[in-house]
């Protein structure tokens, strides 16, 4: 099967609990990851820090998160292994030929996501109109940068 884009690699793992803090415990001070940064969306129910495994083009994002109202959706911290996102090299190419292969995604649309990237999610449930998903598992599409899809892509 041709696709009109390439899955180059993995660019986050999305972790989501109670407690921000018992995560940055474990995440940041037992296992060594840095901090790059944070994010907070009310429309997405969401107070996440940034973590990064490694550096350059082959890092990987390790998203702590805790919800803003834990009472409201989305309920990031429900599964706790939230989703995961994946590096593509034409998002737009990528969202166009999956969703005329019946893949569902979530409302939204493409948009900027926390770390700056353009991104849009697969729907972990399918739907009748479109009855192909993540199967259980939220997954992000994030537009890679020309220095990932240079490194990456072969």
């Amino acid at each position: 099967m041709i696709r009109p884009f390439k899955v180059l690699g993995i660019q986050q793992i999305a972790i989501g609990g109670e407690s921000k803090a018992r995560l940055a415990k474990f995440w940041i001070d037992l296992m060594g990851l840095d901090k790059k940064g944070t994010f907070t969306s009310e429309h997405e129910n969401v107070n996440e820090d940034i973590l990064q495994i490694g550096t350059g083009p082959f890092s990987v994002e390790v998203d702590i998160m805790q919800p803003l109202d834990p009472g409201k959706s989305p309920r990031v911290q429900e599964p706790r292994l939230n989703h995961i996102g994946l590096w593509i090299d034409d998002l737009q190419a990528a969202v166009e030929w999956l969703s005329s292969k019946g893949v569902r995604f979530t409302a939204g649309g493409i948009r900027k996501g926390a770390s700056g990237y353009e991104v849009c999610f697969i729907h972990p449930k399918g739907s009748e109109e479109f009855p192909f998903s993540g199967e259980g598992v939220l997954i992000e599409l994030v537009q890679a940068p020309e220095e990932i899809i240079k490194n990456r892509a072969s």
